[in-house]
């Protein structure tokens, strides 16, 4: 079965989302209290770009930017790589092998609805690995009974 992005690798996410107009600290400081690696950079419902932990490093900390002065907009990846919610698991993850990145935003009709991570995956999977090994140790003791 081909598994699509939207349900079975992500559902029930509430979207960090942020204007271009926010300081990286507040960016920092609520994808921490999320636990989040990433904030939507948008503008009305719009993409406009992301947010992400390496952005924090490479484009604000290695830099000696001010946190608080410096705007999402001028340190945020923009108009990031997407997929729409049907796209395939497997071309999420070709997608972002290919681009190098980590977190990649889920836009159907320009509208967002989700944010999918590697982190994701991993979780989707092993799930998946857990009803495999469970209907593997039914099999087996049907045919030991």
């Amino acid at each position: 079965m081909k598994r699509k992005i939207v349900p079975d690798v992500v559902r029930n996410q509430v979207l960090l989302k942020l204007p271009a107009s926010a300081s990286v600290r507040e960016a920092a400081r609520q994808m921490a209290e999320r636990h989040v690696g990433a904030a939507l950079v948008v503008k009305g419902e719009g993409l406009e770009g992301i947010f992400t932990e390496r952005d924090l490093l490479n484009r604000v900390v290695a830099r000696g930017l001010d946190i608080d002065k410096t705007l999402l907009g001028q340190v945020m990846t923009g108009n990031p790589a997407t997929i729409t919610s049907d796209s395939s698991a497997m071309a999420a993850l070709r997608r972002m092998h290919d681009g190098g990145f980590r977190h990649l935003p889920v836009v159907d009709g320009g509208r967002l609805v989700a944010i999918v991570s590697l982190r994701d995956f991993f979780g989707a999977e092993f799930q998946e690995l857990e009803r495999e090994v469970a209907f593997q140790e039914k099999l087996i003791a049907g045919s030991t009974s």
